[in-house]
C-alpha cells in the first residue's frame, strides 16, 4: 500500500510535468528527458512518461508533442501502439512537424527550447537542489586487457 506522503509527492510530480507538457507550443516538440528536467526531476524521462499514460482527457494535454529521444539530432515517437503512433503522427501532421517513414523528427528543427521559465518552480524531484551530472557515478572500469580466464593462452 502507498504512503499518504508519497501519494501526494507522486501527485506533485505529476502536477509539475503537465504544467511544462501544456508550455509546448504548437508545431514544437519535446522529449521525456526535457520536460522532466524543466519540471525539476533530472534523470526522471520515465517519469514524464508514467504522467502523461496516467493523465485524463480532462486534462487536455497536448500529449502529442512529448518524444521519446534517438539521439541527439532525432526524436521519434515512442507509443508502441500502432493505433497510437498513428493518431500521434496525424496530430503533429496537422501542426506542420515532419515525422519520417519510421517515426523520426528533426530535433534541430521542432525541438522546443523554452527561453525562460515563468513562475519557476522549486525542484521537486528525489535529487532536489542538486546540479546536472552531480549523482554518484560508477568507477571506471580497469583497463587493463588481461583476461581472466586462461582458455586462451
Amino acid at each position: 500500500m502507498v504512503a499518504s506522503s508519497d501519494s501526494e509527492h507522486l501527485r506533485q510530480l505529476f502536477v509539475a510535468i503537465k504544467r511544462v507538457i501544456r508550455r509546448i507550443p504548437r508545431g514544437r516538440v519535446a522529449t521525456y528527458g526535457q520536460i522532466a528536467e524543466l519540471a525539476g526531476i533530472p534523470g526522471g524521462a520515465r517519469i514524464a512518461a508514467a504522467a502523461l499514460k496516467t493523465s485524463a482527457p480532462t486534462d487536455a494535454l497536448p500529449w502529442q508533442r512529448v518524444i521519446g529521444k534517438a539521439s541527439k539530432t532525432r526524436g521519434r515517437i515512442a507509443i508502441h501502439d500502432p493505433v497510437g503512433a498513428a493518431i500521434q503522427r496525424e496530430l503533429l501532421a496537422a501542426e506542420k512537424v515532419e515525422v519520417s517513414e519510421l517515426g523520426h523528427v528533426d530535433l534541430g528543427r521542432y525541438l522546443w527550447l523554452p527561453t525562460a521559465a515563468p513562475g519557476a518552480k522549486r525542484r521537486v524531484g528525489p535529487r532536489a537542489g542538486s546540479a546536472r551530472g552531480a549523482s554518484p557515478r560508477r568507477r571506471p572500469r580497469s583497463a587493463s586487457t588481461r583476461r581472466a580466464s586462461s582458455s586462451r593462452r
